[in-house]
């Protein structure tokens, strides 16, 4: 999974040609509608405010795709208090990519700046943002036989095929935590990658917020006996597939998030969980209904209005997509976003 999505110059992100949304093979939640950018930036001025509105604010996003969530944030953020205490730094291994992207944010060069890895931006007070990152870790593929059993790939008369070895010990102390009791014959996947991606991002964040919005569920949920055969998944011109095997580096691979994971090795790097909502539910309770005023009036286009809709309505985005706020610092900030519900208890 690691090759096919980031080989250098073949991997489906790393490679010259990689597009998201329409023309790609897949669109997230700022391809559908700018008010998904509107909404976050107003998380982002009541974060700065909870904090006691710190000098210096720093949004780093990660994956940010081809620009239009940072875009449509700094189109917000300009009309607040916030934007002449705020840095911007976009998070891009791929050269192409971030060339697109400067030439989207263009007029925002005195705020925005690129690097390579996080590495590169350390001693960030402010909010650590991602929207579909986490769920393009690679992951380690399992099958429950009369052991756990680790899924590998090897070649056979020329092609690719699944060779099973008993899992590491690494996925064992996984599953003993989040899946004890996995029947025969049940399939899924184990991101690790997440606990490595949260040491790294608490080295960086002084003081501040994770914001991460993808698909997944709890532990209990993501392991349950209806999902026996996991959810690794593929996406080809906007097609759903469950064959990893072909279009390789032609394909985006995914896997949904386990939010357990991410809040108790959140918590294991010093962050506290302030919030776990369904995307909808979050875009409500934040004030969406609002904001659609504030941009259309007491008309909104229907057309417009449809799109949003997607955003928040279950047999959309709102649903299948989880918002979770994290955060680093003294005491614990109550936010707008959770407080129709929130359900980090069930975490």
């Amino acid at each position: 999974m690691e090759m096919a999505l980031y080989y250098p110059g073949l991997g489906y992100y790393t490679k010259e040609t990689a597009t998201i949304g329409k023309k790609g093979d897949f669109y997230t939640s700022p391809h559908l509608h700018p008010v998904f950018g509107m909404m976050l930036g107003k998380q982002m001025q009541e974060m700065w405010e909870s904090m006691g509105k710190p000098e210096d604010f720093q949004i780093m996003e990660m994956g940010a795709g081809m620009g239009y969530l940072a875009r449509d944030m700094l189109d917000y953020l300009q009309t607040t208090g916030l934007f002449r205490h705020l840095s911007y730094t976009i998070v891009e291994m791929n050269p192409s990519v971030a060339a697109r992207q400067q030439e989207l944010l263009s007029g925002f060069s005195g705020i925005v700046r690129w690097v390579g890895h996080p590495g590169e931006a350390a001693g960030i007070t402010g909010c650590i943002v991602s929207n579909e990152l986490l769920d393009a870790f690679p992951v380690r593929l399992v099958e429950m036989d009369d052991e756990v059993m680790e899924v590998f790939v090897t070649e056979k008369e020329g092609e690719l095929a699944e060779l099973n070895k008993k899992a590491a010990p690494e996925v064992l102390t996984y599953l003993s935590e989040f899946a004890p009791d996995l029947p025969k014959g049940y399939r899924t996947e184990v991101n690790l990658r997440i606990r490595e991606w949260l040491a790294g991002i608490s080295s960086q964040l002084v003081r501040g917020f994770i914001l991460t919005v993808d698909y997944g569920y709890s532990a209990k949920d993501y392991y349950s006996e209806d999902r026996s055969t996991g959810t690794l998944l593929c996406y080809y011109r906007h097609q759903i597939n469950e064959t990893p095997y072909q279009h390789i580096g032609e394909q985006d691979m995914t896997a949904h998030l386990n939010f357990s994971s991410l809040a108790k090795w959140g918590q294991d790097n010093s962050f506290k969980t302030i919030g776990f909502s369904s995307q909808g539910t979050y875009l409500v309770s934040l004030g969406i209904d609002r904001a659609i005023t504030e941009l259309y009036g007491d008309a909104p286009d229907p057309f417009e209005l449809a799109k949003i809709k997607g955003l928040i309505f279950p047999q959309g985005m709102g649903e299948s997509h989880q918002v979770m706020v994290q955060y680093k610092g003294k005491g614990a900030p109550v936010l707008r976003g959770f407080a129709l519900r929130n359900r980090k208890a069930g975490l």
